[in-house]
């Protein structure tokens, strides 16, 4: 029985997890990010990943180092002999000396070259991509650079970034079963690098709407960045759920109103928002919203921080 050490940190992880600990394979650690703060009060909360070993009832141990790069932490993998480190978006890039133990296997949410970096998915929604996948690759010393051993690929055409992450962790689970059922068989294959695009962590500033934006650019927007940082004016109103209108008209025109909402005309374009949600305050539907401002069809929508 092969032995396997997995890291990981997120829900992506977490699926991924699951996949390996049902399986015939003998997972014997679990590493993933330390517990971090989070909310007003500053509590700690375990990742993803390790909330997921405890609702398996899973024995192994679980390690939370700061960092990979102590002799330390390389004495225990080390000792734990495992025949394969498995990764998924752990947050830590594994140091050359872990990379010999044993082969690391990388789950990667794009079919690289395209996208190395930690937002594979929502720079893929970004850009439109009609397809989209996951990239098995045996890990080495630069960043998600390593020779691919296998994919998946589906369908992304007009999908949310979060329906994505679902998707690709449940494709990434059965790929890792995959490679690691016929890992020696498999003649891996040196990425184009020539071909490659990189992209960073999500900021939240990537969520700033502006009304001299088209249509097609917000609505991609508006799935690669739900939930998380959301689309917001200037003034932090966010808007919760807009769809694409056939109208057009001055950029910021209120152009129409009605029971599911009002259209807002952009450079090129229009949406329609349906929800949407001011600073400090619960949720709206667009209607009540447009009604409480007395705003009607013909007025410009106000979106800078005097609003």
């Amino acid at each position: 029985m092969k032995r396997i050490i997995f890291m990981g940190t997120p829900a992506y992880g977490a699926t991924i997890l699951e996949k390996l600990a049902k399986s015939e394979f003998e997972l014997i650690a679990v590493f993933t990010q330390p517990d971090r703060p989070v909310g007003r009060k500053a509590e700690l909360k375990p990742s993803s990943v390790k909330e997921k070993v405890h609702k398996l009832h899973l024995t192994c141990p679980i390690f939370q180092p700061d960092t990979l790069k102590t002799a330390d932490t390389f004495n225990t993998i080390k000792s734990l002999n495992p025949d394969f480190i498995v990764v998924a978006a752990y947050g830590q890039i594994l140091p050359e000396n872990i990379l010999r133990i044993c082969p690391c296997i990388n789950l990667h949410a794009s079919i690289l070259p395209q996208f190395r970096g930690a937002s594979p998915i929502q720079e893929a929604v970004l850009a439109g991509l009609e397809q989209g996948g996951v990239t098995a690759m045996r890990m080495g010393v630069g960043l998600d650079d390593g020779d691919i051993l296998a994919f998946s690929v589906c369908d992304t055409k007009d999908k949310f970034a979060c329906e994505l992450f679902e998707t690709f962790a449940e494709m990434a689970g059965e790929l890792a079963l995959k490679v690691l059922r016929e890992f020696d068989s498999i003649s891996p294959c040196p990425q184009p690098h020539v071909l490659a695009t990189k992209c960073g962590k999500v900021k939240k500033e990537r969520g700033l709407f502006s009304v001299e934006e088209n249509s097609g650019l917000v609505m991609a927007k508006f799935r690669a960045l739900t939930p998380w940082p959301g689309l917001f004016f200037a003034d932090k109103t966010k808007l919760l759920d807009i769809a694409l209108s056939t109208k057009n008209g001055r950029a910021g025109e209120i152009l129409d109103i009605t029971k599911d909402g009002f259209v807002l005309a952009l450079k090129s374009g229009s949406i329609l928002v349906k929800s949407l949600q001011e600073p400090g305050k619960k949720p709206l539907a667009a209607r009540d919203y447009i009604n409480g401002k007395r705003l009607k069809v013909g007025d410009l929508w106000q979106t800078d921080s005097e609003n």
